[in-house]
């Protein structure tokens, strides 16, 4: 069972690099502002996934923190990066 496991997870490791990647080019060539905000948070989003990926795989609870606090500073910059894209101003 933990063969398995081991397999699903690293292909679910590379599907994600996968996403990561094509994420990459919709913030290199994204046609608005607001596309470019979406495809960071998507890879954000991802990146946490791998985390939490290499937290099961690894058996250590050090990339959960990682994940965690990653999670927290992603939401802080998506939401001041919204504000100072409606406002033109930052706080």
């Amino acid at each position: 069972m933990r063969d398995i496991f081991m397999i699903v997870a690293i292909a679910s490791l590379v599907i994600h690099v996968g996403m990561i990647s094509v994420a990459v080019r919709r913030v290199w060539r994204g046609e608005t502002v607001m596309d470019r905000v979406v495809a960071a948070d998507v890879i954000a989003t991802l990146v946490l996934g791998i985390f939490v990926l290499l937290a099961l795989i690894n058996d250590d609870a050090l990339y959960m923190d990682l994940a965690l606090g990653a999670s927290a500073i992603s939401y802080a910059g998506t939401i001041a990066l919204a504000r100072y894209i409606a406002n033109r101003q930052m706080f």
